[in-house]
């Protein structure tokens, strides 16, 4: 059993990484900034140690992980205030959080980190899955993120890779690409196209002819628990590898709750550089960390639907 740091641990993804850890057998110390967000969690999740912790506070970030002397650490948290992120100060904020933490996680004793990249750190619009590393198959996605949050991100990648070269720490940076479950910001499309549906409401929508690869968060935790405890290292892509149109998408929700009548495709505009495609080359995550998901996107939108069902 191995003693592992948690960030953003009431977070989308990392509040739903605790389960796979402890299946696993790790001992989980999972970090949370703010107090009501951690007395939710504790009675819920039995054996997780939770500590009260602002990682933009550098000083009592050293001071706990010097503390805890953990073996390994799984790096979420990140500024992620839906339609702001993308172009937010806040962003270069957690650059130096993140190093800082990578840091102290290495001379406290650290053995393998494994931090949560993003798929905006790829140059967006070819036709072709990204692609972490070139192969006998493919060529490698050039990394030119057109927006601050995708260039803060290959940034952190960037000099965090160095710094574990040097350190003798073993680090994995695995690229998330689109995920929907339970929790997602309600403005988002599957949450905001399922709550409409339920409510008797029209879902006002784009045309859907973009392309995707949409996990469930449920199956991307386990996926960065499985990257974890692999010896793997380097950038990973995180994502299901089954691309899919996004109207196809809301016409599964739509289906699912019975209110096909309520969709309004092409209800609105386009957004501005959105690209066609944006699919993930899984071939690492598959062949090398050993990840296959247990559920496709039929069972996954089934049970989000369950969950803002019972919230009503």
């Amino acid at each position: 059993m191995s003693r592992v740091l948690l960030t953003g641990a009431t977070g989308l993804i990392g509040s739903r990484a605790i389960g796979p850890l402890l299946e696993a057998g790790h001992e989980v110390h999972a970090f949370a900034r703010e107090p009501e967000a951690l007395a939710d969690r504790r009675g819920a999740m039995s054996g997780v140690f939770w500590h009260r912790l602002d990682l933009l506070d550098p000083r009592a970030t050293r001071a706990a992980i010097y503390e805890l002397e953990a073996d390994a650490l799984l790096h979420f948290a990140w500024y992620a205030e839906h339609g702001k992120f993308w172009t937010a100060p806040e962003n270069l904020s957690w650059v130096g959080a993140t190093l800082g933490l990578l840091r102290d996680f290495g001379e406290s004793g650290g053995r393998r980190a494994v931090l949560a990249g993003s798929c905006a750190e790829y140059e967006w619009g070819a036709d072709a899955p990204c692609a972490e590393l070139e192969t006998a198959r493919s060529l490698a996605t050039p990394l030119r993120p057109a927006t601050l949050y995708g260039a803060a991100k290959h940034a952190t990648h960037v000099a965090a890779s160095a710094y574990a070269e040097g350190a003798g720490l073993e680090l994995a940076w695995g690229r998330i690409f689109l995920c929907y479950g339970p929790g997602e910001d309600e403005r988002r499309l599957v949450p905001s196209v399922i709550r409409a549906l339920l409510a008797g409401r029209n879902a006002e929508v784009g045309d859907g002819t973009q392309w995707r690869d949409l996990m469930h968060t449920d199956e991307l935790a386990r996926a960065f628990v499985a990257l974890l405890d692999s010896p793997v290292n380097g950038p990973v892509n995180v994502a299901s590898g089954e691309p899919v149109r996004l109207a196809d998408v809301i016409a599964l929700i739509a289906e699912q709750i019975g209110r096909p009548e309520l969709v309004r495709l092409g209800a609105l505009a386009p957004r501005e550089g959105d690209p066609s495609k944006l699919l993930a080359d899984v071939g690492r995550l598959r062949r090398e960390v050993g990840f296959h998901p247990k559920s496709g996107l039929v069972e996954g939108i089934g049970q989000t639907i369950r969950w803002w069902r019972e919230r009503r």
